[in-house]
């Protein structure tokens, strides 16, 4: 029987892995909580981060566009807390710890960040709101990517050190 070769670790397609998952969790729940509001409407508000209130009069391509922001920003989230996991995890040593700081500050960019810039308006925000928002980041984005990131790490998958 013929073996076959170890594969090459490849850090970009766990990042696009994870950053797909996250994506998708993450989406499932805004749409979720938002169950009045029509997902159309939802995705249009992502792509007004670009395009403006031209966003809300557009069609389908706005959903599309939409929805290729939404993906997007969960990479560029994944990509930065996936690279930084074995510094946290040397600190904080405890995956759920480093999940949730994932969740909280992936809540603080968006909500103190980009959504002021991107809207150009504060949102009003209720505690309730920002529990339920980092809950939210914590199970769809911290959760499985220190999960998946500890993992890595454990079987040596995590190899980001360029060669020499």
């Amino acid at each position: 029987m013929h073996k076959k070769a170890p594969r090459k670790n490849n850090v970009i397609l766990h990042i696009l892995w994870i950053g797909l998952l996250t994506g998708t969790l993450d989406g499932l729940a805004a749409l979720m909580l938002n169950y009045k509001i029509h997902p159309a409407v939802i995705f249009k508000f992502i792509a007004s981060a670009v395009f403006g209130k031209a966003a809300f009069k557009g069609g389908a391509e706005m959903v599309v566009a939409g929805v290729v922001f939404h993906y997007l920003i969960a990479i560029l989230f994944t990509n930065a807390f996936y690279l930084l996991y074995p510094f946290f995890k040397k600190v904080l040593k405890n995956v759920y710890l480093i999940a949730l700081l994932y969740g909280t500050t992936a809540w603080l960019i968006m909500n103190l960040v980009v959504i002021p810039i991107t809207q150009k308006a504060f949102p009003v925000i209720k505690a309730q709101v920002i529990l339920m928002g980092i809950a939210i980041l914590f199970v769809c984005l911290g959760l499985p990517i220190a999960l998946i990131a500890d993992r890595h790490l454990k079987e040596g998958k995590f190899n980001i050190e360029p060669k020499r």
